[in-house]
């Protein structure tokens, strides 16, 4: 039996193989879409709609038991039906992957095809029995959980982030192994459920991508949450205490026994069974997909979309990817990686977003910079809503005046950075925010006075 002819092939429905699904079926062209599990991909099924559907409920939680503070009497203790909180994040998962599918079967050119792909050359797929060809392939295939080779976690029953999803028990005691974005997210949303929470990290302080004034802070939040939290941790391993777990981490500290232990220790890319070898397309030593600033593969008619790339991590970077690819394909638009400002949040209670670079690699690169900085104590929305903790930091070049970095950790950041983020791509100087009139009360309207009040950075 012959390979099924198409103008292109998407290998993936997940952020950026959707969307670009549907672009080329609405310029007339022939599309196969493979997904190998579920439409809508990580963020859809396993990541940014489920957990912040997750990350609500536990904000409702925490803020009941503060009701007091606000002057509000409740008649009893707040508890949680954790049930009922997987209920309402599964309905909101199955309605959104739902929606995608109904999307994907009104597409008049394209046909879902369900089942893993393989590559069998440069331009043919295999999905099961099915054989595919197309001048054009597309790899959207994302990223999973890295599951190292620690002692003893053969012996035990492991979470990561995707069977978190499926979890249908509340831990008496979850223990969440990493320190970073994805643990702390969980490690905040299970305490505030009810759950003992602690957290085992081994670089010397959580979050090591930010700046030590921004780790220092999430950890203060942590804390005041009675989240029990280690840093600097040794040699990590595993291993049974009658039903619970065990976690030694350290020579001078007992270990940490839970019922459930989280693995959160980074990603590694979905491209280790593609058959990728026989296609010819090259991967670097982390097993990503190697691409150039329009997102070409080494292979002519290859293109790698999302987390299997490496050049980003998150939903928003990879449905980029779909515009960058869209625009030079179908639109005449040289859209670039290069152009792209790095920006991310951590959805932690108060969030954080950045975007720009970091105080620490700003000092790196010698150049003359100003700086900003306004603990949220100061800022009278969050003294209003009796969110304040957290602050923000504006970072400019003192010579070109360019906005070069933000971080906003308090109520709103992850929406307030935003004001920030669009003048750098507008490419205004900083004076350009500090004369803006922004709505009072709000937290945004404090960036306006921080970039008033810029110093030099020593």
């Amino acid at each position: 039996m012959g390979a099924t002819a198409f103008d292109a092939i998407v290998i993936g429905a997940g952020q950026a193989g959707t969307p670009l699904a549907g672009r080329l079926d609405a310029a007339g062209m022939r599309v196969a879409l493979i997904e190998r599990k579920f439409v809508g991909g990580t963020c859809v099924n396993t990541g940014c709609m489920p957990t912040k559907t997750m990350v609500a409920s536990a904000y409702a939680a925490h803020l009941a038991r503060r009701a007091a503070d606000y002057g509000v009497a409740l008649s009893g203790p707040v508890g949680v039906d954790y049930k009922r909180i997987k209920a309402r994040k599964d309905k909101v998962t199955n309605d959104a992957r739902g929606n995608l599918e109904t999307w994907i079967e009104g597409m008049k050119g394209c046909t879902l095809y369900r089942g893993h792909a393989r590559f069998e050359s440069a331009n043919t797929v295999r999905v099961g029995d099915e054989l595919l060809t197309a001048p054009k392939i597309f790899l959207n295939t994302g990223g999973r959980a890295s599951v190292p080779n620690l002692p003893g976690l053969g012996d035990i029953p492991y979470l990561t982030n995707s069977s978190m999803m499926d979890l249908d028990v509340l831990p008496s005691h979850l223990i969440v192994v990493g320190g970073s974005y994805i643990s702390l997210e969980f490690a905040q949303m299970f305490r505030r459920f009810g759950s003992e929470v602690t957290v085992i990290e081994k670089a010397p302080r959580l979050t090591g991508r930010e700046d030590e004034d921004t780790s220092a802070a999430i950890l203060s939040i942590l804390e005041n949450e009675r989240i029990t939290v280690h840093v600097g941790a040794g040699d990590i391993s595993f291993s049974r205490q009658g039903k619970d777990i065990a976690v030694a981490f350290s020579a001078d500290k007992p270990p940490a026994v839970g019922s459930h232990v989280l693995l959160a220790l980074g990603r590694v890319p979905n491209t280790d069974d593609l058959g990728l070898d026989k296609a010819g397309v090259e991967l670097d030593q982390r097993g990503f997909v190697v691409v150039d600033d329009q997102l070409r593969t080494s292979v002519p008619g290859i293109w790698a979309m999302g987390d299997c790339n490496g050049k980003g991590a998150f939903t928003h970077t990879s449905y980029n990817d779909y515009e960058i690819v869209a625009g030079n394909l179908l639109d005449n638009d040289q859209r670039k990686v290069s152009d792209r400002i790095e920006t991310y949040g951590l959805f932690i209670d108060p969030p954080l977003g950045r975007c720009g670079m970091t105080e620490a690699a700003l000092r790196k690169s010698g150049r003359r910079a100003l700086v900003g900085l306004r603990p949220m104590t100061r800022v009278g929305r969050a003294v209003e809503k009796g969110e304040t903790q957290g602050f923000m930091k504006i970072l400019a070049d003192a010579d070109t005046r360019q906005i070069l970095g933000c971080a906003v950790l308090g109520p709103g950041g992850d929406e307030a950075v935003h004001c920030v983020l669009d003048l750098m791509y507008a490419k205004a100087p900083v004076d350009t925010l500090a004369r803006a009139v922004h709505i009072h009360p709000t937290v945004s309207e404090l960036l306006v006075t921080i970039a008033q009040e810029l110093k030099p950075l020593t």
